[in-house]
């Protein structure tokens, strides 16, 4: 606690706080509160002691996001108080704001499988290169609307295919290609062979490019590709 004594012989005064960014877990940033208090003896210094009020964690439980995994919603922030010398509350300078938490109940979603690549142009591909899944915007094209696609939760991500019976329509997963690296894709498309690996055992994705002629579609393939599913699904 912080101690500030209050000025002698004075019936209203006023006691500026500043709490210091360490009561509230952030950098370079303070709360400065203006508070009257009223003394009630004249003739005696009163004592005021400010008290951090611990913001509280509020749980909720996600069956989309694979068990292990805890995404938090909102960070939240200490609140503070002052308090007299026996410890009672005299008022509140600033509300603690809670913290919000995802905990995930859903399947494990953690694979090591192989990648390809694959163009809007492709043999078999639509003349837009329009992908298997619809979105909340209706469908999507590769073609007219791009390989990413930009997701309310994880902002622009690329777009991949996979077998639709164990990775649903809108299920979000960080990718780590030893070539190309690690970036978050959402399943939006499908595709034969995706099927046929999956019923033989084997976890086979494949990148979305915009043409089979892009440089960057060979680098895609690998039989070495980690699969770490963040979202199941929509």
């Amino acid at each position: 606690m912080e101690i500030t004594k209050l000025g002698r012989l004075v019936k209203w005064f006023s006691i500026t706080f500043v709490a210091l960014a360490t009561l509230f877990n952030s950098i370079n940033l303070f709360s400065k509160e203006k508070v009257e208090v009223e003394n009630l003896n004249e003739t005696k210094n009163s004592v005021a002691l400010t008290k951090v009020i611990k913001r509280e964690v509020v749980k909720t439980y996600n069956s989309k996001i694979p068990t292990g995994h805890t995404i938090t919603k909102k960070e939240g922030q200490d609140g503070l108080s002052y308090v007299d010398e026996n410890g009672e509350t005299l008022g509140v300078i600033t509300k603690p704001v809670n913290a919000e938490i995802e905990i995930g109940t859903g399947k494990n979603g953690e694979y090591v499988g192989k990648m390809t690549g694959y163009g809007a142009d492709c043999a078999g591909c639509s003349s837009t290169g329009t992908v298997s899944c619809k979105t909340k915007y209706g469908s999507h094209s590769l073609r007219n609307n791009g390989t990413t696609y930009k997701d309310d939760e994880y902002g622009n991500v690329r777009i991949i295919a996979a077998d639709l019976s164990e990775f649903p329509c809108g299920t979000i997963i960080k990718v780590d290609n030893p070539s190309l690296g690690e970036f978050t894709a959402i399943v939006l498309d499908t595709g034969g062979a995706m099927q046929r690996d999956w019923a033989r055992g084997i976890v086979h994705m494949d990148l979305a490019f915009l043409s089979e002629s892009d440089p960057s579609l060979n680098l895609a393939t690998s039989s070495n590709v980690k699969y770490s599913v963040q979202r199941w699904g929509w």
